[in-house]
């Protein structure tokens, strides 16, 4: 500091300096306080220690840079501005005193003196600055209050500030109170333990926490738990023997050492893989299940490579199928030609990882993860363990469960799974995982890459009839108390309730409408001494009034309607859509909840009925017509790439005039090069269109390797046309290689192969 400055100038504007960046006059806030130099101590090299007399708040008008690096500045005084009366200002004096009052008696040091000063107080403006310098506040809203002019906002602000610091300190003496007393509790608890030991020790009594003791020492002794594991028990042991069993700690020690030693660390089935008999494994799945072929081939392929290897690592399996086509019974029959323990967890709606992993044992209510927890009920380490809804996880705020689900697939990780609970590793490469979803929609590819996916698909009529009568009835009737001989259905009946009171897949809902119909007799069975028989005329009163129409050929034909096939995770369903023209503009108007696929398909096909059928509609303007194309069933949501040829038809046969056989139902995609493509789920799409009456379909024809899948008496009734190009579409659909006889003008020229 200059030494000439010093001597000649004692007055100075002390602002505060809001950041760490060096003081210049665009960054110093424009009020401070005017103060008198009183002393000024130390040196360039050690610092200055600066006296400082205050003696008014004053509003910088203009800063300006000097020599020697001091700031000089223009400065008002800036005095408050009273906007109280009397009456009011003391109300607010002696509310901010008691508030501060209050404050000070948090405080750990002996007040009396200070408390004796603020009641000495008379003067609002000078409570306001002693509160506002004492009280630790961050600088910036110091700032705040030092350039507030109004004394009344000023008061209000600080008796805001000071009531949440008063709060925040009773809290806080409230928490160390609290510490304070639990730890004398604590104290005391543990002189009086070691006091009751030595009376115990005197007396000659058996301590409760030796026997404890004992008794988990013979439990890990006999557990067969690898070495580690054995040693974290162990460490675990002594730690309940230190503390005691009074202890709160006590409990989840206990738990823990519970899980440890019941845990199947080396019980596993006595079944040897070398002896699996695979003709037995073949026996016990044509038993429990009818049809279901292919995946019954599968499954004994697994298991005769498991037997060559000698090996259940790897084992894991995913059924993917409609509801009700038996996904967890296959499970439990794998289970029982394995000669192993069946374990089931269903995923469905789990949105926390902890329910796959397992809590961290610090939480209270921790818990394993489903996985142990099935574990431990098997009693043994390689059970079947199946995984329903795998594709019905969720995603919450507390986790992934498809991703806590990552180690537990996978065949070269799940050999250490670590269970958050349990803490020590688990072998899981010996339990065989079946995983269960009904699509593929909503399982992650990572998750999905670590199993061997198998598919499932729905029933035809005659498998149908054929699980009533050999699987539902024979349990279904029992159930409800009638023996399956004193009600008996006729094949008539039975039919005419699987096409007519079911829609289905999978035989869930008919063997609902089997137990109805037992419940709905029952006093029939009562009454009569001899069997019911059941028929068709007899379904009404029971049943009610047929819930679906399958048959397709009595609708009207008209133009602009066509039969399309849909894939659901219920398994294939028939979709009509229906088109229609109407004076306009040339817009396409699309209706019946259609997502963003199938909007695309229906705008290309639109495209290609107006390049490609302008030579066979002479003097027909499609500016001057719009076209409404409509998927009944509204208020059911519709996506996927399988109805452009069924959009394109029904806009060519709208505007053509054309009807379509309502017996003829079709799948697949186009392009805008006039292209067909192929589409999945032809097994259920043809099933359901068998079901429905369906006399003749039209495939890609890349979709014919599809037709190896589908059962002799399904396919011996439905004559399959193959197509490549949408002109073959056309021909087979509205007969469009030749003029119609309506049309007027000259001859059209045939449709041209390409774009």
């Amino acid at each position: 500091m200059n030494h000439a400055r010093q001597e000649t100038d004692n007055w100075v504007i002390i602002v505060t300096q809001l950041s760490d960046t060096p003081p210049s006059p665009e960054t110093l806030p424009k009020v401070g306080v005017l103060a008198e130099l009183k002393s000024i101590e130390g040196s360039d090299a050690q610092g200055y220690q600066i006296l400082v007399q205050p003696e008014e708040r004053v509003q910088v008008i203009q800063f300006e840079s000097a020599e020697n690096r001091f700031i000089t500045a223009m400065a008002a005084p800036l005095p408050d501005v009273k906007d109280i009366n009397e009456r009011t200002e003391q109300a607010l004096l002696d509310s901010l005193k008691q508030v501060s009052e209050e404050l000070v008696d948090y405080l750990p040091v002996n007040v009396t003196q200070l408390k004796e000063i603020i009641r000495g107080i008379d003067d609002l403006t000078l409570m306001t600055h002693l509160a506002s310098a004492h009280l630790d506040l961050p600088l910036n809203e110091k700032q705040e209050i030092l350039e507030m002019t109004s004394l009344k906002n000023r008061t209000l602000r600080l008796l805001d500030l000071l009531s949440k610091k008063k709060d925040e300190l009773q809290v806080r003496s409230e928490i160390q109170s609290r510490l304070s007393q639990k730890l004398g509790k604590g104290q005391r608890e543990a002189i009086l333990r070691e006091q009751l030991k030595t009376i115990r020790e005197e007396l000659g009594e058996t301590e409760s926490t030796t026997q404890t003791g004992e008794t988990y020492r013979k439990k890990i002794e006999s557990a067969g738990m690898p070495d580690e594991v054995r040693k974290v028990a162990e460490d675990e042991l002594k730690r309940l023997e230190n503390i005691g069993n009074t202890s709160p700690e006590g409990h989840v020690i206990r738990n823990y050492l519970d899980l440890l030693c019941a845990m199947p660390w080396n019980k596993s089935a006595e079944f040897d893989l070398s002896k699996l008999d695979l003709n037995e494994a073949r026996r016990i799945l044509d038993e429990d299940h009818y049809g279901l072929e292919k995946v019954k081939k599968r499954i004994l392929q697994h298991l005769a490579v498991m037997k060559l290897k000698k090996s259940e690592k790897g084992s894991i399996l995913l059924l993917i199928g409609p509801p009700g086509v038996g996904k967890t019974s296959l499970g439990q029959s794998v289970a029982k030609a394995l000669g192993r323990k069946f374990v089931r967890g269903s995923l469905g709606g789990v949105r926390d990882d902890a329910e796959i992993r397992g809590h961290r044992r610090t939480y209270i209510g921790a818990m394993p993860g489903r996985i142990i927890q099935g574990i431990r009920r098997a009693g043994e380490n390689n059970p079947v363990f199946m995984l329903d809804e795998i594709d019905k996880l969720g995603r919450g705020f507390t986790g992934d469960p498809a991703a806590a689900l990552l180690e537990v697939l996978d065949p070269e990780q799940n050999a250490t799974f670590m269970d958050h609970y349990l803490d020590v590793p688990f072998d899981l490469s010996r339990v065989f995982f079946i995983a269960t979803a009904n699509s593929f929609e909503g399982i992650p590819g990572p998750l999905l890459d670590r199993m061997e996916v198998i598919e499932l698909s729905g029933y035809t009529t005659a498998e149908k009839v054929h699980i009533a009568r050999n699987h539902l009835i024979p349990r279904v009737f029992p159930e409800n108390g009638i023996e399956p001989d004193r009600l008996q259905i006729t094949d008539a009946a039975l039919n005419k309730i699987i096409n007519n009171y079911t829609r289905e897949a999978g035989v869930r809902d008919l063997q609902r409408q089997l137990a109805t119909l037992a419940r709905a007799n029952a006093e029939k069975v009562l009454e009569s001494e001899g069997p019911v028989v059941i028929d068709e005329k007899d379904l009404y009163e029971a049943l009610g009034p047929e819930r679906f129409q399958h048959e397709v050929a009595e609708k009207s034909v008209i133009p602009g309607v066509v039969t399309g096939l849909a894939w659901t995770p219920q398994g294939g369903e028939i979709l009509f859509i229906e088109s229609t023209l109407m004076p306009g503009k040339g817009n396409l108007t699309l209706t019946g909840q259609l997502g963003d696929v199938m909007k695309e398909s229906a705008r290309i096909a639109l495209s290609l009925v107006r390049s490609r059928l302008a030579p066979y509609l002479p003097g027909f303007d499609f500016d001057k017509q719009d076209v409404h194309l409509h998927v009944p069933a509204g208020a059911i949501p519709k996506d996927g790439p399988s109805a452009g040829i069924a959009m394109l038809t029904s806009l060519a046969s709208v505007v053509s005039g054309r009807a379509v056989d309502p017996k003829l139902a079709m799948t697949g995609e186009i392009t805008l090069r006039g292209a067909v493509t192929p589409v999945g789920g032809i097994k259920e799409k043809v099933i359901a269109a068998h079901r429905a009456g369906i006399e003749r379909i039209i495939l890609c024809s890349r979709n014919e390797r599809d037709l190896a899948d589908i059962p002799e008496e399904v396919k011996s009734e439905i004559k399959f046309e193959f197509v490549d190009r949408i002109e073959d579409v056309l021909r087979i659909t509205l007969g469009l290689s030749e003029r119609p006889a309506l049309w007027t003008g000259p001859d059209p020229s045939p449709l041209h192969p390409h774009c």
